[in-house]
């Protein structure tokens, strides 16, 4: 599913118009984009937990020369699935 089947489908069993799911649904992830961008976590209970992660400053291998790399430390997204999620999907 892309994002213009997922606002056709949230415009639809929200009965809302495009533009109004398609404004939600942009706001949703402004607002969720937001809270990791100050490293706060956004837990939707029953759906999932969205949070940053700090990734530390590690050795790599390049595959192709072998040749020994340094990764700098970073920041990830993480998602955790909800134990409502994780039964709908078994």
């Amino acid at each position: 599913m892309n994002k213009t089947e997922l606002i056709n489908a949230i415009a639809e069993k929200a009965n809302l118009s495009k533009v109004q799911a398609k404004a939600a649904l942009e706001a949703t992830i402004d607002t969720i984009s937001e809270q990791l961008v100050k490293g706060d976590k956004v837990a939707l209970i029953g759906f999932g937990t969205f949070a940053v992660s700090e990734k530390t400053a590690r050795t790599g291998i390049n595959p192709r020369t072998k040749e020994k790399i340094e990764i700098p430390a970073r920041k990830a997204v993480k998602f955790k699935a909800g134990a409502e999620l994780n039964d709908m999907v078994k």
